[in-house]
């Protein structure tokens, strides 16, 4: 039972990579592993939006230069076993970010294909606790991109698709699975980024339901990136909006639903509820996956 919806989890996750360039969103690992030769496959699409922006000293209530910013993906997601403890995972999405009106003269719409990610997850002990299961993980990983897409100097490129960076992120993760499918998952770990983006402390923590019928799960997503960042519009700002300082809390649920032998779909929701120069966006999502 835990290998088909350790793939469900995987596919929610997949739901919610999409981004414009300065956040990221939840994590693409959880605490379930999938096992030797079994996998995932899915696909998926997400819609965002924001008007409201978090700047620093306070947020605001209109993007600057475009009023509005929508940002459309669809996500090509694989996770495979190499073995009961090592698992790879690849993830790619196709990403469109659209500036909704004031943006005269300003290029209001960039697409295309955004940053490939992989990494590898093993698990690094296990034990249980009363009846329950303890597993503790460890991942390294890999995010850089995988198109030309173009963040340069200039307000019009608060809607670029993504910064341009290759961020190596490593992460340790301690999952908690008990008898009655209840689970609960906290990761920790740190991103070291390139073309002036700053470093980041990345967490996330879980909470959900794995059952036969139903897989569930509430989640929060928070980065705190380095203060040698610069804040947009502020003293040291020179328009180039990847070399800003980018905070954020992020919540979240996910739901998988089997309709057919290894095939599901995927539904997601998340909103951000802090941050510091991003978008206060709120994002819906749906997908298929196939689980061998």
């Amino acid at each position: 039972m835990q290998h088909s919806y350790a793939f469900s989890f995987f596919l929610s996750a997949a739901l919610l990579t999409g981004s414009t360039q300065v956040a990221e969103a939840q994590s693409l690992v959880s605490g379930f592993m999938v096992g030797k030769g079994h996998g995932s496959v899915s696909f998926t699409g997400t819609a965002e939006r924001y008007r409201s922006v978090y700047l620093v000293p306070e947020k605001v209530s209109e993007v600057p230069i475009f009023r509005e910013i929508r940002v459309s993906s669809v996500s090509v997601y694989a996770a495979y076993g190499l073995s009961d403890k090592v698992e790879a995972v690849v993830s790619l999405p196709y990403i469109k970010s659209e500036g909704q009106g004031n943006g005269q003269g300003y290029t209001n719409s960039r697409s295309g294909f955004q940053d490939i990610s992989g990494l590898l997850k093993f698990k690094a002990y296990s034990t249980t606790v009363g009846n329950n299961v303890l597993d503790l993980l460890g991942v390294v990983g890999v995010t850089t991109p995988a198109s030309n897409y173009q963040s340069n100097k200039g307000l019009e490129y608060i809607i670029a698709i993504g910064n341009r960076a290759t961020k190596y992120n490593t992460l340790g993760i301690a999952h908690l699975k008990t008898p009655s499918g209840v689970f609960v998952t906290g990761q920790a770990g740190y991103s070291l980024r390139t073309n002036r983006v700053p470093n980041a402390f990345i967490a996330d923590a879980k909470v959900g339901y794995a059952g036969l019928k139903l897989y569930a799960e509430a989640w929060a997503s928070f980065q705190r990136s380095s203060s040698k960042g610069t804040d947009i519009l502020q003293p040291g700002f020179d328009l180039f909006f990847p070399a800003t300082r980018v905070n954020y809390s992020r919540l979240g649920i996910s739901l998988f639903r089997p309709v057919a032998k290894g095939l599901g779909v995927v539904l997601g929701a998340s909103q951000y509820v802090s941050g510091r120069n991003l978008g206060k966006s709120t994002g819906l999502s749906a997908g298929v996956s196939y689980n061998y």
